[in-house]
């Protein structure tokens, strides 16, 4: 009988029905997580929610939300990589 318990670890990281709340996790991660891959941006950009894989920011300057914009390819990029995993799939603002 003791062979049949695990630990709540194993269980979140191997269980399908946790699926969806280890998604929630990590898109929560990429939230907490921005500024630190991207420092530069703490005053000017706010990351505001992830759904679906897609990053939703808030920029109040609209040259930086076009400039971001254009570079979106390369963020998704550097967050992908920051969290070695593919969380992101785009970004809108």
């Amino acid at each position: 009988m003791l062979n049949s318990f695990r630990s709540l670890t194993e269980v979140f990281n191997n269980e399908n029905t946790f699926e969806k709340f280890r998604k929630s996790v990590k898109e929560i991660d990429v939230l907490e997580g921005f500024h630190a891959v991207f420092p530069d941006l703490k005053k000017t950009v706010k990351p505001k929610y992830v759904k679906k894989g897609i990053l939703f920011l808030s920029a109040e300057n609209s040259v930086l939300k076009n400039e971001l914009f254009l570079n979106r390819k390369l963020i998704v990029e550097k967050i992908n990589n920051h969290f070695k995993e593919k969380i992101i799939t785009d970004i809108k603002f």
